[in-house]
C-alpha cells in the first residue's frame, strides 16, 4: 500500500508509457453497448436516437484512446514492445482491430460505404494481428500454463466478429474464412483455458473479471452464423445456448467480483454481455420467442448498469490518477 501511495504522488511517473493496450477493451464495451441499444430499438420499434448518441460517445472514446496509444507507439516503442512480450497483454492487441470491425457494424444501417471501408481496415488488421499473436504463442517458449486465461480468446476467436458485418456487406467467402478460423480456435483454446482454470492455480484477482470473456465466443459466433446462413438450425441453437451456459457459470463467480478493487480488466464484463444481449434479441426476432425477448431485455438492463458503473469507476480512477501506473 505504501508503494502505491508513492506511485500516486510521484510526478515522475510516465503515464503515457504506462498507457495500456487494454484500454481498447473500453472501446469494445462501448461499441457493444451501441449495437445492443440498436438491437433493442429494433425489437421494441423505438427511434434510434439513444444508439446514435452512444455511438457518438464511443467514437470519441475510440479517437482518444487511439491517439494516446499511437503517441505511445511513436515515442515509447520499448513500452509497446514490452506489452507485446507480455503473456497476457499481447492478447489485447487485437481489441484494436475488433473495435474497428464493431464500428463498421454500427455504421452498416447508416452508411454502407463507410462501413465497408472500416470493415476492410478492421478485417486486414484482425488477420495480421491473429497470425502475429498465434506465431508468437508458438515460437515463444517462455509461456506457461499459468499464463493462459480467457483473454487468450481475443486474438484468434475474435475472428468471428468479421462476418457480423462482412456478410451483410457482401464479403461472404472471406467471412466464412474468418468464421472457420475463429470457431476452430475457440474449440482449441476452450480446452486449454478450462484445463488451466480447473487443474492449476486460480486466476490472479485483477484478471478474474476476464472470466466473462467465456460468454463472447459462442454469442458472437451465433450472430456471425446467422448472418452467413440465415438459418435457425440446431447448430445455431447450440451456439446461443452455449453462451447461456457460460453466462450461468460466470454468474456463480459474481460474489468474488464484488470484492475486487477496480481495474481496467473489469471492462471485460461489458462486451460479452452485449454480445449475448444482441444474440438474444436476434433469436427472439427470428423465432418469435417471448421468453428470449424477456431474457434480452433483462440482459440489456444489466448491460446498461455494468457500463454506467464502469464509466463511473474509470472516470474516478483517472481523476484520482490511479490509472496508468507501473505494475
Amino acid at each position: 500500500m505504501e508503494i502505491k501511495a508513492v506511485q500516486k504522488e510521484n510526478p515522475e511517473i510516465d503515464r503515457l508509457e504506462n498507457f495500456p493496450v487494454t484500454f481498447f477493451a473500453v472501446v469494445m464495451g462501448m461499441l457493444g453497448l451501441t449495437l445492443a441499444a440498436h438491437a433493442a430499438e429494433t425489437a421494441f420499434g423505438t427511434s434510434s436516437t439513444v444508439s446514435i448518441i452512444i455511438l457518438a460517445v464511443s467514437i470519441l472514446i475510440l479517437i482518444t484512446v487511439s491517439a494516446l496509444y499511437a503517441a505511445k507507439a511513436l515515442t515509447r516503442r520499448g513500452a509497446v514492445a514490452g506489452e507485446w512480450a507480455h503473456p497476457v497483454r499481447i492478447a489485447f492487441f487485437p481489441t484494436i482491430s475488433i473495435s474497428v470491425l464493431l464500428l463498421a457494424t454500427a455504421f452498416v444501417p447508416y452508411s454502407r460505404d463507410l462501413a465497408t471501408v472500416l470493415w476492410i481496415i478492421g478485417m486486414v488488421g484482425q488477420g495480421v494481428l491473429t497470425l502475429s499473436v498465434v506465431a508468437n504463442w508458438i515460437g515463444h517458449r517462455t509461456f506457461q500454463t499459468i499464463h493462459i486465461g480467457p483473454a487468450w480468446f481475443i486474438p484468434a476467436v475474435g475472428n468471428v466478429v468479421v462476418p457480423v458485418a462482412g456478410a451483410q456487406l457482401g464479403f461472404v467467402e472471406i467471412s466464412w474464412l474468418f468464421f472457420s478460423a475463429g470457431l476452430v480456435f475457440w474449440v482449441v483454446l476452450l480446452t486449454l483455458v478450462m484445463n488451466r482454470l480447473i487443474f492449476h492455480d486460480p486466476l490472479p484477482a485483477r484478471l478474474l473479471p476476464t472470466l466473462v470473456i467465456l460468454i463472447a465466443p459462442p454469442a458472437v459466433a451465433f450472430l456471425a452464423y446467422m448472418r452467413l446462413t440465415g438459418d435457425m438450425d440446431p447448430f445455431a441453437r447450440i451456439l446461443l445456448n452455449s453462451g447461456y451456459v457460460f453466462a450461468a457459470i460466470v454468474a456463480t463467480q459474481i460474489g468474488k467480483f464484488a470484492r475486487l478493487p477496480f481495474a481496467l480488466s473489469w471492462w471485460a464484463l461489458s462486451f460479452p454481455v452485449a454480445a449475448l444481449t444482441i444474440a438474444s434479441f436476434s433469436y427472439a426476432h427470428l423465432t418469435g420467442s417471448v421468453a428470449h425477448q424477456f431474457v434480452a431485455g433483462f440482459l440489456m438492463a444489466a448491460l446498461v448498469v455494468i457500463v454506467v458503473v464502469l464509466l463511473y469507476k474509470t472516470a474516478r480512477a483517472i481523476a484520482a490518477r490511479k490509472i496508468c501506473l507501473p505494475e
